[in-house]
């Protein structure tokens, strides 16, 4: 088994030695992506409804104190929604720049495993091609060798075309699996922090004032307030000119 895999090994040549080594560091960043997505993105729903029923109890301080135990993506945003100032459209901004940079951390060393994905099939053809070459040199060299000598030289070479393969699809693979799930996340985020900023919104604006009675003020209630302009009031309006007639006693 030692001997048949050093003849693996000697037919893959650098090229194998190589996506050997792409492969280990894959796996390496699918692990490391795998636990630390696990434990951001875990229960994310269930925290989104447990803030909005503090604030609806009016809790916000209960709200930041969660956001501190958590220490998550979604509490990290949430917090910066209850510290945003300004109006609302500048909060919105803020929220946004907050959604953007968590997204980031999600995101970070994805673009490798894209990376890993998309070229470790060319670097095993090109492996390939190179033993390919390397048979039909031995053949010229070989005046009387057989076609099972080219045949045995091309079955070598595609070790590097499987090797290949090998490692791109499960870096394929976690990629996607890692872009959907950062998807989910970015949209839950941008409803859940909007619905959050319009309920702060609502609990921040003061009621509206009552408008003040549109009732004619009593005479008795003006009298009070300003006995002259109550007692103008109340005298009988006098035409100019015109006085009031007397009454003589017959007597």
């Amino acid at each position: 088994m030692h001997s048949g895999f050093r003849e693996i090994l000697s037919a893959g040549g650098p090229v194998l030695i190589l996506l050997g080594l792409l492969s280990v560091f894959s796996i390496g960043i699918i692990l490391e992506r795998f636990n630390y997505y696990r434990k951001a993105l875990r229960d994310t729903d269930k925290f989104l409804k447990d803030v909005k029923k503090l604030i609806r109890d009016g809790r916000p301080d209960a709200v930041i104190a969660l956001c501190d135990e958590e220490k998550s993506p979604a509490a990290k945003i949430i917090a910066k929604v209850l510290h945003a100032k300004g109006t609302p459209g500048e909060k919105r901004e803020y929220i946004g720049t907050a959604i953007d940079w968590q997204l980031t951390q999600l995101q970070k060393k994805l673009p490798v495993l894209a990376t890993i994905g998309s070229t470790s099939p060319f670097i095993g053809l090109f492996g390939t091609v190179v033993g390919v070459m390397k048979a039909f040199k031995d053949l010229s060299v070989y005046s009387g060798a057989g076609a099972s000598v080219v045949a045995a030289g091309i079955a070598e070479a595609l070790v590097n075309t499987a090797a290949g393969l090998f490692v791109a699809i499960p870096a394929i693979f976690a990629y996607n699996y890692f872009a959907a799930k950062t998807n989910h996340f970015t949209r839950e985020m941008e409803y859940g922090a909007e619905e959050v900023l319009n309920m702060l919104i609502t609990t921040e604006t003061p009621p509206a004032r009552p408008e003040p009675p549109t009732e004619p003020v009593r005479l008795s209630h003006a009298r009070r307030l300003a006995p002259e302009i109550a007692d103008e009031a109340a005298a009988p309006i006098r035409k100019p000119g015109l006085r009031a007639p007397t009454i003589r006693n017959s007597d």
